[in-house]
């Protein structure tokens, strides 16, 4: 439904490898949970996209 309104879709709580290939193989745009990090401070979240981006 959200592909005909022309919707992204952002699952959350994605906590596991097959959860992610899952929704990768329906074609959600996002995810995002413990699988990728647990909640952090701002200062920590901003570094560790520093760290990524190098």
């Amino acid at each position: 439904m959200a592909d005909k309104l022309q919707l992204d879709v952002l699952v959350e709580g994605v906590e596991t490898k097959e959860q992610v290939d899952l929704l990768k193989n329906i074609d959600c745009d996002q995810v995002q949970g413990y699988y990728y990090a647990k909640p952090m401070p701002e200062e920590e979240f901003f570094e560790l996209l520093t760290e990524q981006n190098r």
